[in-house]
């Protein structure tokens, strides 16, 4: 199995296993109800308004949605990054729930289209499952990536979440004909390009009080890891989260940890 600098999934999945119990006992999914006021939070921040943000220059933005999410998840993000100058492309997913391998297909023909229509390298952002992708389609198709931002997005293993989700999980595996017994594994080769070493700068924004994803996964010693307060399904919607990613699409990777001290 691939890995990096030593550590393979298969070891993160059995660390993370071992104190599974107690961390979801402390992260009951009640947890996820702050999405509400994380919304009204972001619409008063001046964030939110473009202040003391940089401006783009039509630069593509691809934003990839999470588990049982369509485009309309990130809406608010789109349009909060055409207002800022960049021009975001959706990822065409009415709902992302299919085979991780027909996924990406679908994902290589929307970066392709960004790509091609801007002449310019493009930036992918993905929640949750969303980062999962993001970071595969990267690994094949580095030479259109300027870099990826994954949204609490258990990138060290794809199945450290909650009960709850996992159930949910196995549940759309029977459907399509998938394994949905222990352990769960996907595609040998999705498995391999999530392991290995990435290929682009790649930033993991996660929070420690995340309900449906283990915060460990979300951390590798391959990416830039940033923790932020607040929700899971919230980060699509969390003024911490659009400041760093403001920064980062300005290119200022070394300040976006600095930013969230603000």
């Amino acid at each position: 199995m691939s890995s990096w600098k030593g550590i393979t999934v298969a070891q993160k999945r059995s660390d993370l296993l071992s104190a599974s119990a107690w961390h979801w006992l402390a992260r009951p999914p009640l947890l996820e109800g702050r999405i509400g006021l994380e919304r009204l939070q972001l619409l008063r921040d001046p964030v939110f308004r473009g202040r003391d943000v940089p401006r783009g220059h039509g630069e593509p933005v691809l934003l990839i949605p999470g588990f049982l999410a369509g485009d309309w998840s990130l809406r608010l993000l789109a349009g909060w990054l055409r207002r800022l100058g960049y021009r975001p492309s959706g990822s065409s997913l009415r709902v992302n729930q299919d085979d991780s391998e027909v996924t990406v297909a679908v994902l290589s023909r929307q970066l392709r289209r960004a790509w091609i229509d801007s002449s310019e390298l493009v930036t992918v952002i993905g929640h949750s499952r969303g980062g999962i992708l993001a970071a595969v389609l990267a690994q094949r198709e580095p030479q259109m990536v300027r870099q990826v931002i994954a949204l609490g997005s258990p990138i060290a293993d794809p199945f450290a979440v909650s009960p709850l989700t996992l159930m949910a999980v196995r549940a759309i595996r029977r459907r399509h004909g998938l394994r949905a017994r222990s352990p769960l594994t996907d595609h040998p080769r999705f498995e391999r390009d999530l392991a290995a070493h990435v290929r682009v700068p790649t930033t993991s924004i996660y929070s420690r009080s995340d309900a449906i994803v283990n915060w460990h996964a979300c951390v590798r010693p391959d990416v830039q890891a940033v923790e932020v307060p607040g929700s899971h399904v919230g980060l699509g919607a969390n003024r911490a989260v659009y400041r760093i990613i403001g920064e980062l699409l300005a290119h200022r990777f070394a300040s976006a940890a600095e930013t969230l001290a603000r």
